[in-house]
Formats: C-alpha cells, structure tokens, sequence
C-alpha cells in the first residue's frame, strides 16, 4: 500500500548504514574514555568479582576435593583453610561487584547526561531544511535512543564482555598449568564457535536494519497522528489512521519475528551443538589426563569448560545485544553522517554594523531540484527604511525573508546588514539583529509567559507586560484561568490564530531588534484588532528598518516603499500612489482584492460575473 511507506525508502544503504553504526560506536567509546576515572573500574572489579566468585572459590572446593582424595586429615581443623578461602572468595567477589557497579551507576548516568546534550546540539545545530524532511516523533525517538542505549551498551560491555573474557583468560592461566592441551581446546573451540556464527549474524544485519527501519516508521506515524489530531478528527479520518497504523506495526511485528527467529533457528542452532562439544571434550580430557592431573584438576576443568561453555552460549545473545544498541544509536548517527548546509564560519567576524541597513546583492538561490527563484537579484534597503513585500504567492516573499535570517543559504552573491556579510557572520549573532513574526506563528507547550519571554529570556516582568498590552495580548489573557501562567498546549492548541499572532508580535516588540520581520503578521486578526494592533507596529518600526510580507495589501499602503515581486523579479517598487499611477502589476493587484484579501490572476474574475 502506497500510504504505508516503503521500508528501504526509510533506511540508507548498507555503506551508509555501517558507518553510522561505527560513528556511534566512536560516541560511546569515546565517552568511556572521557571518564576514564569511573568507567575503568566499572568495567574492571565485576570481571575481578566473577574471577572471585566462578574461579577462585571453585579452586579452593577443588583443593579440599584433592585434600580428601588423597587420603589427607579430614578434621575441621584440616579443612578449616579451605572454608575460609572459599567464604572469603565469595566475600570479595561480592564486594568487588558492589564497588564496581557504584562506579558502572554513575559511568551510565554521566554518559546518558552528556550523549543527550551532544544529541541535542547536533539537532539544533541542523539547518531548516531538515526537520522539513522528518517527522518530529522519529527525530525524539532516535536522539532519546541515541543516549539511553548507552546504559545498555556499557552493562552489556560490563556484564557480558569484560566479566566473561578476563575470568577465562584467568581460567587458562590455571588450566595450563595442569596442562597446555586443555586450554588449547578450550581456546580452539571458541573460536571454531565464533567462525562459524559470525557469517550468520553478518546476515542477519539486514533484517535487523530493515526491522528498525520498520520502528522508525511506526513512530513517525503516531507522531505525525498526534500532532494533527484535530485535522483527523475533522475528517472523520480516525479509522482511516487507524488501519494505516494496524498495517505499519504489523509490518514491524513481521520483520521482527524474521529477525529474531533467524537468531533462533539459525545461530542458535550452531551454538548449542558446540557449546555441548566442549563441556564434553573438557570433561573427558580431564579424565584422560587424570593419572597426571588428580581429582582436583578434573573439579576444576570441569568447573572452568562448563563456565567457557556458558559464553559460547550467549555469544549470540551478547551480539545481539551489543547490535540492537548500536542498530538503534545509528537511527540517530545516521543523520550526522549529512552534514548541515548552514553552517558558522571557520573565522567569524565580530558584529559590528555601521547601521540597520539591509543589501541583497546579485543574489541568486534556487530550492533543491527546482528552477532558480531568484537569479540575480539586487534590492537596497536603507537603514529605518519601512519596505512592503507584495505579489502573488510563490513570488519569492517569504523567501527573502528566510534568506535574511540565513535559514537558508544563497547559492551566489551576498546579503548585508549594516554593510557585514550575513554569510560571514555566526547565525546567533546575525539572528540577534532581527525580529520575526512569522506566517504561522510558534507557540511552545509552556505558558503565555513562557511564550512571550521567548524572544528575550531576561525580561523584566514590566517588560513583558509592556509588549504584552502593546501587542494587545493583555485583552485574551485575562480571561485565561491561570492568567500569564496558563499553558496554551502543544503548538499553543488552546489559542485562536488570532491570539497567537498576537503572543508572535509581542515577542517581536520584547525583541527590540533593529531589523524587523513580518511575514504576514496580522494575517489571522480580525479588522479591530489588526487596526490596534498595526498602531502598535508604527510605534515598533520607529527607528527601525522594517520588510513587512503582506497579501492583505491594506497592510502596506502607508510602507515608505513598496516592492512587487513576481517569481523572483521585482516587477515594480515605489509607493502606494506611485504604483497605483503606474497602473501595473500592484495597481491589477490592488484593484481585483475583496474584503482585504488577495485573488489570485487566474482565479475567476469574481467583481465582473
């Protein structure tokens, strides 16, 4: 089904893939050795405990085995050694495990804490583009992953690595000195076992690549679902979503049980022959042996091939592991693999304008896989100048305005503010510069308060009040239960469009920036407010250098200068009465409006029917 969404269009190729896993590999290692202090013992005092615990408490059993069978004294007396030894190797086994997991505690909380601040400064760090192209719920799904399979992958590191090969390196120690042979078969059917399950997990790579692929999916959809709940309830879409998302988790539910039957029927079946082989090939060396070795060597070997054979076993389970951390942490690294295209420059120069003036010069930008929109374009616009973007949509309006911000690069020449390159500037710097109240305006899950000091975090609470009566905000938040302090929801759900307009150009006036931005900022008020409201953006633009992105010509018509553009050309530019007397495009423009509102060339002419 088309809607459902194509699982190898949800993950990038082999190639892509695999170094996304080693970049996440490269993140957590390289937290391991940023706190060096706690995880070296984290990792270390279990594998000390297990020696304490699996192999030295064994040899003492085996010594007093040996004591016994050899006709020794059998008083408490006598073996009173080898109790001790005994309690005191399960003693010290305990303790080392309860240090070495205080420090493991704190090597996973410190790793979680800080792979979530590096997640997150790569998000934000990405440009516009980006979170255009991926759902919300998928881009929290794989940065969350990203930090908190960290745990997973220092435990199983802790627990199933270094805790199982240490002790056997010891237990080789001890076997060779009964005898070389029985550690070269137990090292040699080890890695017969690792031979022979390493092509089979290598295959089963692919399923598990396109089953995260699959989980991906499922919480984009019930993320993208949530956030337009309204949209679906309108539509009476609710069965509808709901069929696409039965038809997504069972896509996910088949590619899982493919992945972990593969793990099941195929390498599990190869392991536990083998895992069986040793613990019987240990068992009858021993025995064989016997006349050279005793009673007591045959306790331990047997002690030892059996624990060996315990990691034969999960061998695949410690894979397994060890993949569906870094299978999921890649879902994130993936995305660092593409750098962003806007970026800060190596050198940036400090921020000093001469002035507020801004300068498109031969600016030519083009959005990816489409025709330029703008090809050379030139616009001047002085310092406090007030400049009223008009034409029809697609002209290149909002455009200019993201260009400005830098939300986008050009693709040749240059834009100015007060005479310094914008592209040689940092964003936080540039940004710093200007107002901006968008087409649809923002609103955080927070309260309105939170909201308005958005724009300018130490506001004095006077401050925000001021832009808050300024931008007529005071009148609707009254009414709200909690005043200032009541949450308007995810997206601001619980506002108008008109009353968010109305939170977007108070944060505009807190901003108090000497560049303003309106991208048809009074757009969703009705005819009273927009008239209190546009008093206030006269009183705002003072002193200010203003582009005010308007359909709603009535909007603009007192603008020092008006520019009409027109698929990226600016068609004309003067003043209202310039432009009505010219009897052009803005004149066409200004004339076939109804109520305010702009009718498209080739919508019917509805003034001559």
């Amino acid at each position: 089904m088309a809607a459902l969404g194509s699982i190898e269009d949800a993950q990038n190729g082999p190639s892509v893939r695999r170094s996304a896993v080693l970049l996440a590999l490269r993140y957590y290692c390289g937290e391991l050795r940023r706190q060096w202090r706690v995880a070296v013992p984290a990792l270390t005092l279990p594998a000390l405990g297990n020696i304490c615990l699996f192999y030295l408490a064994p040899l003492a059993v085996a010594g007093l085995v040996g004591h016994l069978s050899g006709g020794g004294d059998g008083t408490v007396d006598a073996l009173l050694p080898y109790v001790l030894g005994f309690g005191a190797m399960l003693l010290a086994g305990e303790v080392l495990w309860r240090v070495g997991l205080h420090f493991l505690n704190r090597t996973d909380a410190r790793g979680i804490e800080r792979l979530g601040v590096v997640g997150m400064d790569d998000l934000l760090a990405k440009d516009t583009a980006f979170f255009h192209d991926n759902f919300a719920g998928s881009l929290t799904k794989r940065v969350i992953g990203f930090s908190s399979r960290f745990e997973d992958f220092a435990d199983t590191l802790t627990f199933s690595i270094v805790a199982k090969v240490v002790p056997l390196a010891f237990a080789s120690v001890v076997l060779w000195r009964y005898h070389p042979l029985l550690v070269l078969v137990l090292v040699g059917l080890i890695i017969v076992t690792g031979f022979l399950v390493a092509p089979l997990i290598r295959r089963r790579q692919a399923l598990v690549d396109r089953r995260e692929a699959a989980r991906v999916l499922v919480s984009g959809h019930v993320a993208d679902v949530l956030a337009n709940m309204d949209t679906v309830r309108a539509f009476a879409a609710e069965e509808r979503e709901a069929a696409e998302y039965r038809a997504r988790i069972a896509e996910q539910r088949r590619l899982s049980l493919l992945s972990w039957d593969y793990g099941n029927l195929k390498v599990d079946t190869v392991v536990a022959p083998l895992s069986v082989l040793t613990s019987s090939v240990g068992l009858l060396l021993a025995v064989a042996l016997r006349g050279g070795l005793g009673v007591e060597a045959i306790v331990v070997t047997f002690t030892y091939y059996t624990n060996a054979i315990g990691i034969m076993f999960e061998f695949n389970q410690i894979y397994r592991r060890v993949e569906s951390v870094l299978t999921e942490a890649a879902q994130f690294t993936e995305l660092l693999l593409v750098p962003p295209t806007v970026v800060d420059p190596v050198d940036p120069q400090p921020l000093r304008p001469a002035d507020a003036s801004v300068r498109f010069e031969r600016v030519r930008f083009g959005y990816a896989g489409g025709t330029p929109l703008f090809d050379g374009l030139d616009l001047d616009i002085p310092s406090g100048a007030k400049i009223g973007l008009v034409g029809q949509s697609g002209g290149g309006k909002s455009t200019l305005t993201r260009l400005l911000l830098r939300l986008m690069d050009v693709n040749g020449g240059r834009i100015l503010i007060g005479g310094q390159d914008i592209a040689r500037l940092r964003q936080a710097d540039l940004r710093s510069l200007i107002a901006y109240v968008p087409q649809e305006p923002a609103m955080f899950h927070r309260s309105v308060r939170d909201n308005l000091a958005f724009a300018r975090p130490g506001a004095t609470d006077a401050e925000i009040l001021r832009a808050a009566r300024a931008a007529h905000v005071t009148e609707f938040v009254e009414s709200l239960p909690d005043g200032f302090d009541t949450l308007v929801g995810e997206r601001g759900v619980k506002l108008s469009g008109g009353q968010r307009q109305r939170i977007a150009l108070a944060r505009a006036i807190l901003r108090d920036a000497p560049v303003l931005l309106l991208d048809e900022a009074t757009s969703a008020l009705d005819s009273e407010s927009e008239i209190l409201v546009q008093e206030a953006l006269w009183q705002l633009m003072q002193d200010r250098t203003a582009l005010v992105v308007a359909h709603r010509l009535s909007t603009v018509v007192r603008m020092d200068r008006l520019v009409v553009l027109n698929r990226g050309h600016i068609a004309e530019q003067g003043t209202h009465g310039e432009l009505l007397q010219a009897e052009g495009p803005y004149a066409r423009l200004w004339h076939h409006q109804s109520g305010g509102f702009l009718i498209e060339d080739d919508a019917p002419d509805v003034l001559h029917r």
